[in-house]
């Protein structure tokens, strides 16, 4: 038996919270519970997992993940899932060191060798989508994604959707597909309207046409349209997904692995959507152990599509990118639109634990911008 002997977590640039348990036996494991603008409150979630778990099986993950979430009496939502998230994942990437074999091939094995992906075009505010989606072209990419507006009212002029159907109609030029992100900025007046002005310039899919709060609506958008929904970024559990299923209201999920459960609960929400149908494609604007960690679920689920990767993403930076903290960053080398399976044992990636532990001692404390609108009322990032 391996007993967890240590749970540690690390605040990295950009935005990155990474998190390293061992065992009593010397094994390290890696996992991320990033949660962009929160990881100070994911923190503290992991200072109180790490009361519960300290002196258990490491082996023992589905237990581990049982014990964090429903233990605790209140469970659910953003910070708890995240914090069991960088747990789980590091406990997969431990059994899988332990045994000398990828992630993947504990889950059931490939039904692919390679992961296709896509990369980030345009900003927070997007713009040059056109240069941009060409610049991706030539590192390999095949398909990009892009925020569909900048700030836009509960009910706007129509003359706002103009530009973002040129911006669709200009990346569509370059030969690339390209992926809408209404981001939840957009509220149901616009974005019935935004989505028929898209249709005939064929987007990959548009995602978050709505907030979650709104299952109902999406539904009602998803009726009027033949472009794919795609949803799930901001949903933690299979029962935050179960409503959207038994809707019909999406046709792709976006489970975020390192919100949403981990390896574990995206495997369960996974086969969740191949019973309804519903394509998988994980959400991922984050680090290179949430990357991993996706990518084992892509080589193993049948109805994964496509996979989001933040290289080079606006959030980044020179000094903090994909490939910052890893050993080798050629393993999620891109060409022609895909990545090949990682193959080495655990998540398949090798930590410069030294950059880490020097970068952490200046910890992030990163915040989403807050934008306005003329008469000075919040409007949605």
């Amino acid at each position: 038996m391996s007993l967890i002997a240590n749970i540690e977590w690390f605040l990295v640039p950009p935005r990155w919270l990474f998190v390293r348990v061992e065992t009593d036996d010397g094994i390290v494991g890696w996992g991320e519970a990033s949660l962009e603008g929160h990881a100070e409150a994911v923190a503290g979630a992991l200072d109180a997992a790490r009361d519960r778990l300290i002196g258990h099986d490491a082996d023992r993950i589905e237990d581990a993940w049982q014990t964090c979430h429903r233990l605790g009496f209140y469970r659910g939502g953003p910070v708890f899932l995240s914090a069991i998230s960088g747990i789980d994942q590091a406990l997969w990437d431990i059994k899988g060191k332990r045994l000398g074999v990828p992630v993947w091939q504990l889950l059931g094995g490939q039904v692919r060798e390679r992961v296709d992906v896509y990369a980030w075009v345009g900003g927070d505010r997007p713009g040059d989508v056109a240069e941009a989606s060409a610049a991706r072209f030539e590192q390999g990419f095949r398909a990009v994604k892009m925020n569909a507006t900048e700030a836009i009212g509960w009910l706007d002029s129509p003359d706002s959707l103009k530009e973002p159907v040129e911006r669709l109609r200009l990346v569509r030029e370059t030969g690339i597909d390209a992926g809408l992100d209404f981001h939840g900025r957009v509220h149901k007046p616009m974005a019935r309207q935004l989505i028929k002005a898209l249709e005939p310039h064929g987007p990959l899919f548009v995602e978050e046409p709505l907030t979650s709060e709104h299952p109902e609506a999406i539904a009602q958008l998803a009726a009027q349209t033949h472009v794919p929904l795609a949803f799930g970024e901001r949903l933690y559990t299979r029962w935050d997904f179960k409503r959207l299923f038994e809707l019909g209201a999406v046709d792709i999920v976006q489970p975020d692995l390192s919100h949403a459960g981990g390896i574990s609960e995206v495997r369960r929400i996974a086969a969740m959507a191949e019973t309804y149908d519903v394509a998988v494609a994980p959400h991922c604007p984050l680090g290179p152990l949430a990357l991993a960690a996706c990518m084992q679920i892509a080589l193993t689920t049948p109805n994964f599509v496509i996979q989001e990767m933040s290289l080079g993403i606006h959030y980044n930076s020179i000094d903090a990118d994909l490939g910052t903290y890893l050993a080798d960053p050629g393993v999620f080398a891109v060409e022609g639109g895909s990545v090949a399976a990682l193959t080495g044992p655990g998540l398949g990636v090798e930590i410069d634990e030294e950059k880490v532990r020097s970068v952490a001692r200046d910890p992030h404390r990163w915040r989403n911008p807050v934008w306005r609108g003329a008469d000075g009322s919040l409007r949605e990032w």
